[in-house]
């Protein structure tokens, strides 16, 4: 699978002719914009492997957390758990994931991936690394380590 989705870039308010008053001088706006061109992007690709964002990621947990249970991935990706339920549900129905009680704890879930799911997961990671490797290339390290402990600041 490859990544091939497309990289082009929204008009900003200039080239659009549009007036944007002071819109763009809101630091919301920005982030917004960039949160949704990478969004856009990210969608295109998973599109390939069949998969959302939010199935992309339990997956990817679940490889890394083998036997982690629902509540886990559902706080860690905070979703409420009719979502993670919902995403494990079709996760599940397409063999990429199997979900067992515990040993320990009748009342738990663990989750597992299957082969056809550990296979997946390494074709996921190739795609999301170069997706991420698109954005990234418009940086260069310095200027990428300065953007991402900028953008911490507005959420930790």
């Amino acid at each position: 699978m490859k990544a091939s989705a497309d990289l082009s870039t929204v008009e900003d308010g200039a080239e659009s002719g549009l007036d944007f008053d002071t819109l763009d001088q809101v630091l919301g706006f920005h982030v917004r914009q960039a949160q949704g061109t990478m969004h856009r992007h990210i969608i295109a690709v998973l599109a390939e492997a069949d998969l959302t964002q939010k199935q992309s990621a339990t997956l990817w947990l679940i490889g890394s957390n083998p036997g982690t249970s629902q509540i886990a991935i559902g706080n860690a990706l905070r979703m409420d758990r009719a979502t993670t339920m919902a995403v494990i549900d079709k996760l599940e129905a397409r063999t990429l994931v199997i979900r067992q009680r515990s040993a320990v704890d009748r009342r738990r879930h663990e989750l597992y991936l299957t082969p056809a799911g550990q296979k997946l997961l390494v074709e996921v990671k190739a795609m999301v690394k170069a997706h991420e490797q698109a954005f990234a290339d418009r940086f260069t390290a310095a200027e990428l380590d300065t953007l991402v402990a900028l953008l911490k600041r507005l959420y930790v």
